[in-house]
């Protein structure tokens, strides 16, 4: 008899079990739940067969106003921003060459000070789902985090109160009096001809509204308006048959009416009884949005344990800057 001792494999049952419960089954026998070999059956062996989950979580997805991307932003180091507006310019005059110089009058200035708010969220979710799921938690809730933030300011800069929030531009006042007899920061309105529809001259009167907007706001104006406004305007036609709007034929340009873009933002009302559903102007010079920061997110683990809780928040503010640079349309008669 031969006294060395053989090396031999190790046998293959005295392996470290692994993890997975239909592995330990097939190798050992040893299982708290008997599974069969099929992967059709939940409690015959499917709840063993390993679940692919897609890692990218759909959502539906939510209107966000566009009017920051046409709008003066500016970062701002405390809620007590200000900005002083001149109204009038600097008058001159004409002299010969040896006449006196009287004195001329000096700019008006008025102050703009737009109302803050703080955005906050505050969702929470377990350790056990940031350790277990297959998706990256964290990244998923930050995205939702801001997307709602956008949806929520974007509203706030169109129909916004100004108490706690910014002051949309559509809660300014309104008159139909001229740039010359309108009071400061009362927006100017054109009735549309009938009360809560176009005239049966509609495309005249949004050549009205453009030519309401002086020429130096004209540069760079658009028009703002939602879905179903645009798809009353898109069915206007001149005279000859062509069509008042043209269609984009650039990836990433919008629309033009009456040659300047169209800015789709849901926030803005439906047609209706004295609705301002239709905005044209300089929203780079006629409304200011002042923030902040931008968006802070806080992770606390401590507070709620098991829980960890994402503290997000955001300061923001908007008013209208100048009034001669937006016009309205306003759903009336007169």
């Amino acid at each position: 008899m031969n006294d060395t001792v053989e090396a031999r494999p190790v046998l293959e049952g005295a392996r470290a079990m692994g993890n997975a419960a239909f592995d330990g089954f097939v190798r050992t026998g040893a299982t708290i739940e008997m599974k069969a070999f099929t992967g059709t059956t939940g409690d015959q062996g499917g709840f063993a067969v390993p679940r692919e989950i897609d890692q990218q979580i759909d959502a539906v997805l939510k209107s966000i106003s566009p009017i920051r991307a046409i709008a003066n932003v500016v970062q701002v180091g405390s809620a007590g921003y200000r900005k002083l507006v001149t109204t009038g310019g600097t008058p001159s005059g004409w002299a010969a060459e040896t006449d006196a110089r009287p004195g001329t009058a000096t700019p008006a200035f008025q102050e703009i000070a737009p109302p803050m708010g703080e955005l906050y969220a505050n969702p929470s979710a377990s350790q056990a789902m940031l350790d277990d799921a297959l998706f990256d938690v964290e990244a998923w809730l930050a995205g939702e985090i801001a997307t709602e933030f956008a949806r929520a300011e974007g509203a706030a800069f169109v129909n916004g109160s100004g108490t706690n929030r910014p002051n949309g531009f559509l809660q300014a006042a309104t008159s139909a009096a001229g740039d010359a007899a309108r009071a400061f920061g009362t927006l100017q309105y054109l009735p549309s001809g009938a009360a809560g529809d176009f005239a049966t001259n509609g495309a005249d009167r949004l050549i009205d509204l453009v030519q309401s907007l002086r020429a130096p706001y004209r540069q760079g104006a658009a028009f703002v308006m939602n879905a179903a406004t645009a798809a009353r305007i898109r069915k206007f036609k001149t005279a000859d048959g062509q069509f008042l709007w043209q269609p984009s034929l650039t990836s990433g340009q919008p629309a033009t009416l009456l040659g300047y873009p169209v800015v789709e933002a849901e926030d803005m009302p439906d047609i209706a009884a004295n609705s301002l559903s239709i905005a044209f102007g300089n929203f780079r010079i006629g409304y200011l949005i002042a923030e902040r920061a931008e968006t802070n997110i806080l992770r606390d683990p401590y507070t709620n344990k098991p829980f960890v809780t994402f503290y997000a928040t955001k300061r923001v503010g908007g008013c209208v800057s100048n009034s001669e640079a937006i016009k309205l349309m306003k759903f009336a008669a007169a």
